[in-house]
């Protein structure tokens, strides 16, 4: 394994006082931030660690391309509403880096202090010796560290990508795997195809170990079909197995045995109703018996996944736009994701109409034309935005190109504000408006939104 390059091999392990902010930029200098799937890394440092990926409480790996942060936070409200402590381990974060790694604790859990995750990540670093490591390996196995010594009921650990070489992919054992669905995206590191990127995902199936299976493209599902017969994994598939829908504004889940009529999840949109399905069949799996009605109704009201689909609580960003205008938020940067907040937006206009102007920014490699696609005829107007500090997203003129030959109206501008103040002096009265594309810009919002300029 080679060593760090020269002008950071003398780096000495992470000390000192850090915001989320500076730590991510020290942990950049350290680390590359290209991404290379791979486990050996992972292996020899959890090995010089002391292997805490085998200290761990009982885990749900989650893959996925779509929905899995959405299934996560359902299920950590459904454990939470039971007495249940969970942890969990997300990536990315929107605001601060911390956000990642949430410990259990009374009363639901938290993100892990600052200081903490500093003192893990310092571990984590001595124990590297100096070798290359990913950004996502470091913090990945840092993440083990605390979970391994703090007590919880629950792991809920979401892949960072793929599955297959996922740096998280090093649980031999998990109690139960959820692959949530699957279409196109990371093309350059999963593969350009369905099957290509599913037999990545289908790489968190274990012997033996019970899998969720999210509704899914039918080339999907015949992959992580034949994967789990030839390893002797348990499926239990959406549409086959359970079902999901809405009825009578209710959410009604069905297996051959149950039938459940609950309230609809408070995380808005159809999409929603699949993913709150998926976390009822993967509750039913983890907690039998156990689980009733009432938990079932508190996780669906309660679950928080922030930046998907969210309408936004009075801030920062409503001082640039009239009284009664809406500011909805959403991270999704795929065809599938916004096909998902099409179609929420549409059923919206439906019962309550407004003009909806478009805020987007956007991450190069990312195919720009299938995300919007599904908003034609649904939108008035596109104001294209850069992300700021992410010197790989497109240029809004670029965008602006993009979604001129896709057939809608757009304007190219400097940032976030002016875009919001251009979007509500012409939509000339209240009006909905949506910031969407990355979760690199659902962040810089947020951020902004919560009072921080910078």
């Amino acid at each position: 394994m080679n060593k760090r390059p020269p002008d950071l091999a003398g780096a000495s392990p992470l000390s000192g006082t850090y915001t989320s902010a500076t730590l991510l930029e020290r942990l950049q200098q350290l680390h590359p931030q290209v991404i290379d799937l791979s486990l050996g890394r992972m292996e020899r440092l959890l090995a010089a660690l002391g292997h805490p990926e085998e200290k761990l409480p009982p885990i749900v790996h989650v893959a996925g391309t779509n929905g899995k942060g959405s299934l996560i936070a359902f299920l950590r409200a459904i454990a939470e509403a039971m007495g249940k402590k969970a942890h969990v381990y997300t990536s990315p974060h929107l605001v601060d880096f911390h956000e990642r790694v949430v410990l259990a604790g009374e009363g639901g859990g938290k993100p892990i202090p600052e200081a903490d995750l500093v003192k893990c990540l310092a571990r984590a670093e001595e124990a590297n010796g100096g070798e290359l490591i990913t950004l996502f390996e470091i913090t990945t196995a840092a993440a083990m560290v605390a979970f391994s010594e703090a007590p919880a009921d629950l792991l809920l650990l979401e892949t960072g990508l793929g599955g297959r070489l996922d740096a998280t992919n090093v649980v031999e054992k998990p109690l139960l795997t959820v692959i949530m669905p699957i279409s196109i995206d990371h093309v350059s590191f999963l593969g350009d195809t369905i099957e290509k990127i599913a037999a990545e995902k289908a790489g968190i199936l274990k012997p033996g170990v019970p899998c969720i299976v999210g509704r899914q493209p039918p080339e999907a599902l015949k992959v992580i079909e034949r994967r789990a017969a030839e390893i002797g994994a348990p499926l239990h598939v959406a549409g086959r197995d359970w079902n999901v829908f809405e009825q009578h504004q209710r959410l009604v889940f069905q297996t051959e045995s149950v039938l459940l009529d609950l309230s609809l999840p408070r995380l808005v949109g159809q999409h929603q109703v699949e993913n709150a399905g998926a976390a009822i069949a993967a509750a039913s799996l983890i907690f039998g018996e156990e689980l009733t009605a009432p938990a079932l109704e508190a996780g669906l009201a309660n679950a928080k996944w922030p930046a998907r689909l969210e309408r936004l609580a009075p801030g920062a960003l409503y001082d640039h736009v009239d009284e009664g205008t809406e500011i909805w938020l959403d991270g999704g940067h795929n065809a599938a994701g916004g096909s998902a907040v099409a179609l929420a937006l549409a059923e919206m206009d439906e019962k309550a109409p407004a003009p909806l102007q478009l805020i987007w920014g956007m991450m190069e490699g990312k195919e720009a034309e299938a995300f919007l696609a599904p908003f034609k005829g649904l939108i008035e107007r596109i104001y294209t935005v850069p992300i700021p500090d992410e010197h790989n997203s497109f240029e809004p003129g670029v965008l602006v190109d993009i979604a001129t030959q896709e057939g809608f109206e757009a304007v190219a501008t400097d940032g976030l504000i002016e875009a919001l103040e251009r979007a509500q002096a012409d939509a000339g009265d209240t009006a909905r408006i949506l910031i969407c594309g990355s979760l690199y810009l659902a962040g810089h919002a947020m951020r902004y939104h919560r009072g921080s300029r910078a």
